[in-house]
């Protein structure tokens, strides 16, 4: 979406908090002994309160209303009531609606609890490396070259990314152009962020793997060589300056 009119803006700043709201009360209610489904079931009634219909659910007939994936899950982890959450449980919950007219996303990757395992640092790469990428995207920039940057930062810290899950643009739809903003360069991608397109930018970063495959499930995605990933997203309006953050709301960056 490209936004031409204060009615565009205020109508993704609505969207855009009640997906944050969602994701940052999710955050707050997970608890060990706790089913995923459950913590799922929560947020759904979030949305529901605000108005906002789940954006998977809706447009692809997920089995869940926020996707949430534990542990050795990269994305698209299916709520379920099987599934418990346990002190150390490296968590990606992701939720994205549609509220009016208007679709927002975003998406935090955390440790519940105490950091038994070890997770907190690819967390923190994860956290950082967004706020990098935010730091320097604005109209002109060319994505790949904040692909090229999410790579390098990756890398510094010993981590990879993942290269076939990316960010995207959003708005009137879950997915629209520019289309997929990937987390390394391609040197064929001359497309350029332009100013008021609205685009979820989020980080893929990974301990061991760098292409997600799907589980026979049809939806949870993992490493094609194991190991963990870290996800952080947020729904941004890009400027000629900073972006406007319109999923703020959620603190996955404080």
């Amino acid at each position: 979406m490209s936004i031409s009119k204060e009615s565009e803006l205020l109508g993704m700043q609505k969207a855009s908090e009640a997906v944050a709201y969602t994701l940052k009360e999710m955050r707050t209610y997970a608890q060990p002994g706790m089913s995923t489904k459950e913590l799922d079931e929560y947020g759904a009634t979030i949305l529901s309160d605000l108005g906002a219909k789940s954006a998977p659910y809706l447009t692809y007939g997920f089995p869940g209303y926020t996707c949430i994936s534990v542990d050795n899950e990269f994305c698209h982890g299916i709520p379920s009531a099987r599934r418990i959450l346990k002190e150390g449980d490296l968590i990606n919950i992701d939720v994205s609606a549609e509220l009016d007219g208007f679709w927002a996303d975003n998406g935090g990757s955390f440790v519940l609890g105490n950091d038994i395992h070890q997770h907190q640092k690819l967390v923190d790469a994860s956290r950082e490396i967004l706020q990098k990428a935010l730091n320097n995207i604005r109209g002109g920039v060319k994505i790949a070259d904040i692909g090229y940057l999410m790579e390098t930062e990756a890398k510094k810290r010993g981590f990879k990314v993942i290269r076939n899950l990316g960010g995207h643009g959003i708005g009137s739809r879950l997915h629209e152009e520019p289309g997929e903003l990937l987390n390394f360069r391609n040197r064929y991608d001359t497309r350029r962020f332009k100013k008021n397109s609205v685009v979820a930018i989020e980080t893929f970063i990974s301990t061991t793997s760098t292409y997600a495959t799907e589980l026979g499930d049809g939806w949870t995605m993992v490493g094609n060589k194991g190991g963990y990933m870290a996800q952080h997203e947020h729904t941004i309006v890009v400027t000629d300056g900073q972006p406007i953050i319109l999923t703020e709301m959620n603190g996955i960056l404080n």
